[in-house]
């Protein structure tokens, strides 16, 4: 029908030509015959002018943790929050299992060392809740990467400190409270083997016992660069220099990279064990931008990247500048990582005391979408339309609307390709 229309103004146009013997008469034929091509074509459907892409796999992820939160608290809210989640077209949750200094699922390991098998919250008692979003999720279709949150990070009045002082790292002051905020924190030692094997046990503990998707760490699977001063990491230190002691600077490039590189061998290890007790087990990283990662926390997450030891990125942008946001997703490093696995972008939708409009939230996502990111995932699934100032309806079609259709999630042990 187009091409008819189409032929029919090109012969009007000719006619007009050859009945014209003034220029000008031919150059309104040529314009009014244009604009009726285009009001005609303008009245067709989007869908019949260009073709559509087809429909590509896309991370829609939220995380779920019980901090300023209580969706994992109640079995039915749980349920309805899956569910609504899934009717929004989310595709992926990352709910967490280690927090606050315990384990928000039974674990034996936990029981052994820490005296409890499960966070004593009133909400979690005679209950499952890993099992719960489990089975809830993947009968919604929903691909769940439990978050091991706190890392080596635990409460400085946690039974965990209290039960393994031992365990604890410091500053070169002898001082081991790190603050987070107004809440008092102290490290476990990532360089002690009686650590690692903690942390170890209680992850292949989750991949073994759960029918997960994946897990998820993050800058917490680091260390505070300021802290690594205690006896047992300076005796390590010394015993690899020559009787040198670790610099009084706690940012000396070498020492920096030194406990990173003791850092990234850990996770090495722990990814093996993953694997060995699943190998379909997505290992996922949920990192700050790599600067901030490494000098700050430990976190060589690009390293990580390029020795294959993720499968899974989601690196965290929380800012609310949207020229700051774009720079962070520009860095060489973040464009490596998209050539070799699926990169999200972790936005922030608000917390407590933090209001994050529906409007910021789309101006980042088309951002991401504009550099072909794999996804987003938001943080967190509170202040998506439960803690804003924005009417909860009003939130929940802003995400209908950021997500009016299904799509999967693009996972690279089934085949995605940058």
């Amino acid at each position: 029908m187009m091409k008819k229309f189409v032929k029919c103004c090109r012969q009007l146009f000719v006619w007009n030509v050859r009945q014209s013997s003034h220029r000008n008469l031919a150059f309104f034929a040529v314009v009014v015959t244009l604009s009726m091509i285009a009001t005609v074509m303008l009245s067709f459907p989007l869908s019949a002018q260009i073709p559509t892409r087809p429909q590509i796999a896309e991370l829609r992820g939220v995380w779920l943790t019980n901090i300023d939160s209580n969706v994992l608290f109640e079995r039915d809210r749980l349920k309805s929050a899956l569910q609504n989640l899934k009717q929004l077209n989310f595709n992926v949750v990352y709910p967490t299992v280690w927090n606050w200094g315990w384990t928000l699922y039974p674990s034996k390991v936990a029981q052994k060392v820490i005296g409890r098998s499960l966070d004593p919250e009133p909400g979690l008692q005679g209950r499952d809740m890993l099992k719960e979003v489990v089975n809830v999720g993947h009968q919604q279709g929903l691909t769940v990467i439990p978050w091991f949150e706190f890392g080596f990070m635990a409460p400085a009045d946690s039974q965990l400190a209290k039960r393994r002082p031992q365990w604890l790292t410091s500053r070169r002051d002898g001082s081991k409270i790190w603050k987070e905020g107004t809440h008092d924190r102290v490290w476990l030692n990532p360089f002690r083997p009686e650590v690692q094997q903690f942390i170890q046990d209680l992850i292949v503990e989750i991949v073994r016992n759960y029918d997960i998707d994946g897990i998820q760490f993050d800058d917490h699977f680091g260390l505070p660069s300021e802290l690594g001063y205690d006896a047992y990491t300076v005796a390590l230190y010394k015993k690899e220099h020559g009787g040198k002691a670790p610099p009084a600077n706690s940012k000396d490039p070498e020492w920096v990279q030194w406990r990173a590189n003791k850092i990234t061998n850990y996770m090495k290890r722990v990814f093996t064990a993953i694997k060995a007790a699943k190998k379909n087990c997505i290992v996922s990283v949920a990192p700050n931008p790599q600067r901030f990662s490494y000098e700050f926390f430990l976190a060589d997450w690009q390293k990580w990247e390029r020795m294959g030891l993720v499968e899974d990125l989601v690196i965290q942008v929380y800012r609310d500048d949207l020229n700051v946001f774009k720079s962070e997703l520009e860095y060489p490093e973040v464009k490596a990582a998209k050539s070799h696995i699926p990169v999200s972008i972790g936005i922030i939708t608000g917390l407590k005391r933090k209001f994050v409009p529906m409007t910021q939230i789309n101006q980042q996502v088309q951002q991401v979408r504009d550099r072909n990111f794999a996804g987003v995932s938001f943080f967190f699934y509170e202040s998506l339309w439960n803690m804003t100032k924005e009417a909860p309806q009003q939130r929940q079609t802003g995400f209908k609307n950021l997500f009016p259709t299904g799509t999967s999630y693009p996972n690279l042990l089934a085949g995605w390709k940058p």
